[in-house]
């Protein structure tokens, strides 16, 4: 008889174990905790960074408002008429104006041209105008304006001899100085300080009395 042909059989497929899951079941969940504890690392050091910048601006980096301050305003030239305490016409009358900016940020302060302008009764009598500067962090800056009054509008108004014969002259200023407060390249904030001051000139000594001023500041 003839011989049977046997076909080859195919290996059996080769199955894991149940040890060799479990192995790798608990890599699986090894290496799932360290990512976590990763991202959880990151997460927690973002937080405390943005918990850290949070409280810096709000206390340290806080933007605090500039203080602008009129110390002195004197009289340099009063022309008066002979016998009287009324100004002489076309004569020239100024006004030093001291002021000072205080800047009580951690970073400096700066500012573009300053303004006073002076009023007498509400009419405007001069104006000066302040060069630009810069008030370094936490730091006081003064500078010294001048204001050349308009004496023919002075000698106009309908109050002068009245004020002139009392020997006071009762006039306004208003300051304005506007800037910006920067800080670290990221927190940039302007600032407007505004001033207004009222004040009495003495005509006989040429000197300022009864000054009182009130600012405003816009964030």
């Amino acid at each position: 008889m003839a011989e049977k042909e046997h076909t080859p059989l195919a290996p059996a497929s080769i199955r894991p174990s149940s040890d060799d899951q479990e192995a790798a079941l608990y890599l699986k969940k090894i290496h799932n905790k360290k990512y976590i504890k990763c991202c959880g690392c990151i997460l927690a050091l973002l937080l405390i960074q943005i918990i850290v910048v949070v409280i810096l601006i709000f206390t340290v980096f806080k933007v605090k408002n500039p203080i602008i301050t009129m110390n002195s305003v004197t009289v340099d030239k009063l022309e008066l008429i002979n016998g009287t305490t009324i100004p002489k016409s076309g004569s020239n009358m100024t006004l030093t104006v001291d002021v000072s900016i205080k800047n009580p940020n951690v970073a400096s302060f700066k500012y573009p041209n300053t303004t006073t302008t002076i009023y007498y009764h509400g009419t405007v009598i001069g104006e000066a105008r302040g060069p630009p500067g810069q008030s370094k962090a936490r730091r006081t800056m003064r500078m010294n304006m001048t204001v050349d009054i308009i004496t023919g509008t002075l000698i106009s108004n309908p109050n002068l001899r009245s004020d002139a014969a009392s020997g006071i002259l009762a006039m306004n200023s208003f300051t304005r100085v506007g800037g910006r407060v920067k800080m670290l390249s990221i927190i940039k904030k302007h600032v407007v300080v505004k001033m207004n001051c009222t004040m009495s000139i003495n005509i006989t000594s040429q000197a300022i009395q009864d000054q009182k001023c009130k600012r405003k500041v816009k964030l």
